[in-house]
């Protein structure tokens, strides 16, 4: 294991550990994110608690975490190989998660993951099919929903399947699967509260509210 790619994880996981959602809070309103609305540091909770414009820089920000740490890392340290762009993928999501800057409790990984998708996708043209599927599934159910939650987990479920069926590498394929599995398993208490009917849904200016 060389030098360049052990220095390329530590980057990767530091820069997905940075706690975008915490930080705007603090600077925005003085506030722990985590003591307000569903409690999570992402982009959604962002959205609720501190409004549309610091939820949308959340949400880009995260996403941007995730395609630097399979573009601009690898590029820079000189690494090419698949298996080693699905580690720092994994790495990236995995400091969004569990980040050291808060005792290792972070947010869900929808952002993030999105954004080594689509540095992935930058890398390797055979993964855009994958992306957009993936991007236009999580659409498609948000749109007809309004359930942002139940929208990432489809989107979730649909990425391995979508990888499956265009053939591509097995570490590809893995790295699908495992971001699958963490997504759903990060959701437990939405899909709960969306078997319940409890779950928060975003209204658009055209829908009724109940």
């Amino acid at each position: 294991m060389s030098n360049q790619f052990i220095i390329a994880v530590v980057f990767s996981y530091f820069l997905g550990a940075i706690p975008t959602a915490y930080i705007f809070g603090r600077l925005l309103k003085g506030i722990d994110i985590r003591q307000h609305g569903s409690g999570n540091v992402g982009a959604t909770n962002a959205l609720r608690v501190l409004g549309k414009g610091p939820g949308a820089a959340v949400l880009l920000l995260d996403i941007f975490k995730g395609t630097l740490a399979t573009t601009l890392v690898p590029d820079v340290l000189g690494l090419n190989q698949i298996w080693q762009y699905v580690v720092l993928a994994l790495t990236a999501v995995g400091g969004h998660n569990w980040t050291v800057f808060l005792n290792f409790k972070g947010g869900k990984g929808i952002a993030t993951s999105l954004g080594v998708l689509i540095g992935l996708a930058i890398q390797i043209a055979s993964i855009r099919i994958v992306l957009l599927a993936t991007v236009g599934s999580w659409a498609v159910v948000f749109l007809l929903s309004g359930y942002v939650s139940l929208a990432s987990i489809v989107a979730a479920v649909v990425l391995p399947l979508v990888m499956v069926f265009t053939l591509q590498p097995l570490a590809l394929t893995i790295l699908g699967v495992i971001i699958c599995l963490s997504v759903v398993l990060r959701h437990r208490n939405n899909i709960k509260r969306l078997l319940k009917g409890e779950e928060s849904r975003v209204f658009f200016p055209f829908q009724k509210r109940p």
